[in-house]
């Protein structure tokens, strides 16, 4: 596949230069300005980006500061093409993140080993890390799935709740609420890092995670503590394979998801937008699921009804805001189940 190239310089001779020496070779994009290069990112993503630094508007350095403080853009090479020839600039460069700096006028040859040898290694590295990222998540699947397992009650919970954290996250996303903590999560990746919120009832006992009728006071306490038992397995899965931006919400998603807004939660009884975003998401998802689904203890309530409750507990248990969106898309929610329902008596016929 031809790898993609932006230039961006505000120099109409420069941009042309440089496309005439890179196009035989590249899919060759140039931008007059930053800012102009910044709202084509969010169309296409590049290979690696040619910088100028002296720029108006936006500058150079400007702009790699903006790439990279933003999850989705921070790993694209980028290289400072300029002719700024200064040592306090290239030393400052290299500090915020570029991978090279390359002086005007440059020598076409060096400029097509250079950008080459960039776009190969960064392509080593994404193979590198996917490959491990697969074999990370493998590995949590079973680990979620063995929780689920052992849980009686909660039969499809993890993937209901998955689906419809994707779905929540992307409506959020089309209407602006909380734009700016949640525009650069992938909904899609966010769901999957959803998986291990009840991973810490692994460590619940069977008589007590599958106990018939209603749980003495000490019992729930012991329920209760899944939620800092699934922080401290996810952490180890930190402490053995790395930071990961998936394992990163994984634990907010865990550790935060019995919070209330109105401070009423567990295990640190936050409130309101003191509860991590990722808590707050889940919080609503997860209730909703348990309310539609059969448990031990209760009859499964219909979907309308469970709907009656999130809105009931809007500003209560629930972040309003996200209980706005969720009334706005609830039949998606339905829809979920609805799906879930389909493929079981799909499987089972009798």
């Amino acid at each position: 596949m031809e790898k993609t190239i932006f230039i961006v310089d505000n120099v109409h001779t420069n941009l042309y230069a440089v496309e005439q020496a890179l196009e035989a070779h590249y899919n060759v994009l140039t931008m007059p300005s930053g800012k102009k290069a910044i709202s084509i990112l969010e169309k296409i993503t590049p290979h690696l980006i040619l910088l100028d630094i002296d720029m108006p508007d936006m500058n150079g350095f400007e702009v790699l500061q903006y790439l990279k403080s933003h999850e989705e853009y921070r790993k694209i090479p980028v290289v400072f093409l300029t002719g700024v020839n200064d040592d306090e600039a290239e030393a400052k460069g290299f500090e915020m993140g570029i991978v090279d700096f390359i002086a005007k006028p440059f020598s076409t040859p060096i400029l097509l080993s250079r950008i080459k040898r960039h776009i190969d290694a960064n392509q080593s590295i994404y193979d590198n890390n996917y490959k491990l990222d697969q074999t990370m998540q493998s590995r949590i699947y079973i680990l979620a799935d063995i929780a689920e397992k052992r849980d009686q009650s909660t039969g499809g919970h993890i993937e209901r709740v998955a689906n419809c954290i994707e779905i929540l996250i992307k409506a959020m996303q089309e209407r602006g609420v909380y734009h700016e903590e949640i525009k650069d999560w992938k909904p899609h990746r966010m769901a999957e890092s959803s998986l291990l919120h009840d991973i810490g009832k692994i460590t619940i006992t069977d008589t007590i995670l599958n106990k018939p009728g209603k749980l003495t006071p000490e019992e729930f306490e012991i329920i209760k503590s899944h939620t800092l038992a699934s922080a401290k397995i996810i952490n180890q899965v930190i402490a053995r394979d790395g930071e990961s931006d998936f394992l990163h919400h994984a634990l907010l998603f865990a550790k935060y998801h019995h919070e209330r807004w109105d401070g009423s939660g567990y295990p640190f009884g936050l409130v309101g937008e003191d509860i991590p975003m990722q808590g707050r998401i889940m919080s609503l998802v997860d209730v909703y699921d348990a309310l539609i689904s059969e448990r031990l203890d209760k009859e499964a309530f219909s979907d309308e009804h469970a709907a009656e409750y999130i809105l009931e507990q809007s500003g209560k248990h629930f972040d309003p805001r996200i209980v706005e969106v969720f009334n706005e898309i609830r039949d998606q929610f339905r829809a979920v189940r609805l799906a879930f329902e389909n493929a079981l008596s799909g499987s089972n016929p009798n």
